[in-house]
């Protein structure tokens, strides 16, 4: 931004820029293909994303890759309706009761911060953010684990 540009700012608004120049944004979090690259998701990204409580986990649904197989480029609108329809998404973070009560997971846990998993189309709570959406869903509303999740995304 040039000097005459910054002149106009107020000082909280250069304040503003300069802490946005340090942090990574989610929206450079993904790949090409779509994927996490798990290594930008940690530290800076995960401590502003809002943290689930209680039972809670919350998940960041995938976003499709942003080429077509056949090397087109899709439009963005068309990256945001893979994503609102998508039944993939990334665990972030378990809330404190999370997969707790032994009556009702007694083999423990059945998913991991990490880990990629499968949802219901509607279910949970959906959270708008800056670069797209996180989604909070019940500890019970997995309905299963994939390894990648272009490996059942029907789309393109």
């Amino acid at each position: 931004m040039e000097a005459v540009e910054q002149e106009n700012l107020t000082a909280l608004e250069r304040k503003w820029l300069e802490e946005k120049k340090d942090t990574v944004s989610l929206e450079e979090a993904f790949t090409e293909d779509g994927n996490i690259d798990k290594e930008k998701m940690e530290g800076d990204i995960m401590s502003r994303l809002p943290q689930p409580s209680g039972w809670k986990i919350s998940i960041l649904p995938y976003r499709g890759a942003r080429k077509s197989k056949g090397g087109i480029e899709l439009a963005e609108e068309t990256q945001k309706k893979t994503q609102l329809a998508t039944t993939c998404g990334y665990v972030l973070k378990h809330g404190p009761l999370a997969y707790t009560d032994p009556e009702k997971f007694p083999t423990g846990p059945w998913c991991e911060e990490g880990q990629w998993i499968i949802f219901g189309r509607y279910a949970g709570s959906r959270i708008p953010i800056d670069g797209g959406e996180i989604r909070f869903l019940n500890d019970d509303e997995v309905l299963g684990t994939v390894s990648d999740p272009k490996d059942i995304l029907h789309m393109f």
